[in-house]
Protein backbone atom coordinates (compact mmCIF):
# COMPACT_ATOMS: atom_id res chain seq x y z
CA UNK A 1 0.00 0.00 0.00
CA UNK A 2 1.12 3.42 -0.91
CA UNK A 3 1.86 6.12 1.78
CA UNK A 4 -1.22 8.15 0.56
CA UNK A 5 -3.59 5.40 1.05
CA UNK A 6 -1.79 4.36 4.20
CA UNK A 7 -2.36 7.98 5.51
CA UNK A 8 -5.91 8.00 3.97
CA UNK A 9 -6.85 4.61 6.15
CA UNK A 10 -4.81 5.40 9.34
CA UNK A 11 -7.07 8.90 9.44
CA UNK A 12 -10.27 6.74 8.82
CA UNK A 13 -9.20 4.50 11.64
CA UNK A 14 -7.90 7.10 13.98
CA UNK A 15 -11.29 8.36 15.86
CA UNK A 16 -12.29 4.94 16.01
CA UNK A 17 -9.46 3.56 18.22
CA UNK A 18 -9.46 3.02 21.75
CA UNK A 19 -6.70 4.33 24.06
CA UNK A 20 -3.63 2.64 23.43
CA UNK A 21 -4.62 0.84 20.56
CA UNK A 22 -2.58 1.52 17.02
CA UNK A 23 -2.93 -0.22 14.27
CA UNK A 24 -0.13 -3.16 13.62
CA UNK A 25 -0.83 -3.68 9.64
CA UNK A 26 -2.73 -1.81 6.79
CA UNK A 27 -3.19 -3.77 3.04
CA UNK A 28 -5.57 -3.35 0.73
CA UNK A 29 -6.95 -6.63 0.41
CA UNK A 30 -10.56 -8.13 -1.53
CA UNK A 31 -13.24 -9.93 1.22
CA UNK A 32 -15.74 -12.56 0.57
CA UNK A 33 -18.45 -13.61 3.65
CA UNK A 34 -18.29 -17.64 3.16
CA UNK A 35 -19.99 -20.80 4.16
CA UNK A 36 -16.24 -22.34 5.64
CA UNK A 37 -17.85 -26.19 4.67
CA UNK A 38 -19.51 -24.39 1.57
CA UNK A 39 -16.21 -23.53 -0.20
CA UNK A 40 -14.28 -25.99 0.55
CA UNK A 41 -16.96 -28.27 -0.96
CA UNK A 42 -16.90 -26.09 -3.78
CA UNK A 43 -12.98 -25.65 -4.62
CA UNK A 44 -12.35 -29.81 -4.37
CA UNK A 45 -15.94 -30.25 -6.75
CA UNK A 46 -14.56 -27.87 -8.85
CA UNK A 47 -11.05 -29.40 -9.09
CA UNK A 48 -12.31 -33.01 -9.37
CA UNK A 49 -14.54 -31.39 -12.38
CA UNK A 50 -11.52 -30.01 -14.22
CA UNK A 51 -9.04 -33.12 -13.14
CA UNK A 52 -7.05 -31.17 -10.72
CA UNK A 53 -6.85 -28.37 -13.16
CA UNK A 54 -7.78 -25.78 -11.13
CA UNK A 55 -10.42 -25.10 -8.68
CA UNK A 56 -12.37 -21.56 -8.90
CA UNK A 57 -13.48 -19.10 -6.40
CA UNK A 58 -16.13 -16.40 -6.25
CA UNK A 59 -14.39 -12.70 -7.09
CA UNK A 60 -14.36 -10.52 -3.88
CA UNK A 61 -14.50 -6.91 -3.91
CA UNK A 62 -11.61 -4.60 -3.25
CA UNK A 63 -11.71 -3.35 0.55
CA UNK A 64 -9.27 -1.87 2.89
CA UNK A 65 -8.50 -3.50 6.25
CA UNK A 66 -6.65 -1.74 9.35
CA UNK A 67 -5.48 -4.75 12.17
CA UNK A 68 -4.89 -3.51 15.54
CA UNK A 69 -3.80 -5.79 18.57
CA UNK A 70 -7.60 -6.09 19.25
CA UNK A 71 -9.77 -5.51 16.54
CA UNK A 72 -9.76 -5.41 12.41
CA UNK A 73 -10.93 -2.94 10.56
CA UNK A 74 -12.62 -2.97 7.20
CA UNK A 75 -13.56 0.01 4.95
CA UNK A 76 -14.40 -0.15 1.44
CA UNK A 77 -11.97 1.19 -0.73
CA UNK A 78 -12.96 3.71 -3.67
CA UNK A 79 -10.84 3.02 -6.32
CA UNK A 80 -10.79 6.23 -8.24
CA UNK A 81 -9.66 8.59 -5.40
CA UNK A 82 -7.92 6.00 -3.32
CA UNK A 83 -9.03 7.12 0.20
CA UNK A 84 -11.31 4.32 2.65
CA UNK A 85 -15.27 5.32 1.44
CA UNK A 86 -17.11 3.46 4.45
CA UNK A 87 -16.78 1.97 7.42
CA UNK A 88 -18.16 -1.67 7.00
CA UNK A 89 -17.14 -3.65 9.72
CA UNK A 90 -15.31 -3.94 12.93
CA UNK A 91 -14.56 -7.77 13.70
CA UNK A 92 -12.68 -8.41 17.53
CA UNK A 93 -9.61 -10.57 17.25
CA UNK A 94 -10.28 -12.43 20.11
CA UNK A 95 -11.32 -15.63 19.15
CA UNK A 96 -10.19 -15.74 15.65
CA UNK A 97 -8.67 -18.40 13.71
CA UNK A 98 -7.77 -18.78 10.25
CA UNK A 99 -6.95 -21.48 7.38
CA UNK A 100 -3.98 -22.48 5.92
CA UNK A 101 -2.23 -19.15 3.15
CA UNK A 102 -3.11 -20.61 -0.07
CA UNK A 103 -0.99 -19.14 -2.99
CA UNK A 104 -1.61 -18.47 -6.21
CA UNK A 105 0.61 -16.75 -9.21
CA UNK A 106 -1.27 -13.23 -8.52
CA UNK A 107 -2.94 -13.31 -5.35
CA UNK A 108 -2.89 -15.25 -1.79
CA UNK A 109 -5.74 -15.85 0.55
CA UNK A 110 -6.85 -17.32 3.89
CA UNK A 111 -10.36 -17.50 5.52
CA UNK A 112 -10.66 -16.25 8.95
CA UNK A 113 -13.55 -17.39 11.44
CA UNK A 114 -14.63 -17.63 15.02
CA UNK A 115 -14.87 -21.27 15.90
CA UNK A 116 -18.85 -20.50 16.97
CA UNK A 117 -19.72 -19.39 13.34
CA UNK A 118 -20.87 -21.05 10.76
CA UNK A 119 -19.76 -18.08 8.64
CA UNK A 120 -15.98 -16.91 7.55
CA UNK A 121 -14.27 -14.11 5.56
CA UNK A 122 -12.63 -14.93 2.67
CA UNK A 123 -9.21 -12.29 2.73
CA UNK A 124 -7.52 -12.25 -0.81
CA UNK A 125 -4.08 -10.34 -0.91
CA UNK A 126 -2.55 -9.26 -4.12
CA UNK A 127 0.97 -9.91 -4.90
CA UNK A 128 2.38 -6.94 -3.59
CA UNK A 129 0.69 -7.70 -0.30
CA UNK A 130 2.54 -10.65 0.82
CA UNK A 131 4.21 -9.11 3.55
CA UNK A 132 0.98 -7.42 5.30
CA UNK A 133 -0.73 -11.07 4.97
CA UNK A 134 2.29 -12.36 6.24
CA UNK A 135 1.89 -9.82 9.40
CA UNK A 136 -2.00 -11.28 9.74
CA UNK A 137 -0.99 -14.40 9.02
CA UNK A 138 1.37 -14.54 11.91
CA UNK A 139 -1.39 -13.15 14.35
CA UNK A 140 -4.11 -15.01 13.89
CA UNK A 141 -3.96 -18.60 15.07
CA UNK A 142 -4.40 -21.28 12.27
CA UNK A 143 -7.64 -23.69 12.69
CA UNK A 144 -7.03 -26.68 14.50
Amino acid sequence: MNGKRRRLLLAAVEPMLEPGEQVEVASIVNLKSVSVRRTAAFAIASAIMSGGGMAVVPVPTPMYLAMTGRRIFIFRANPTFARPEEHLMTIPRAGLVRTEVKERVLNSSFVVSSPDREQGLKIVFPLLGRKERNAIAAALPLAG
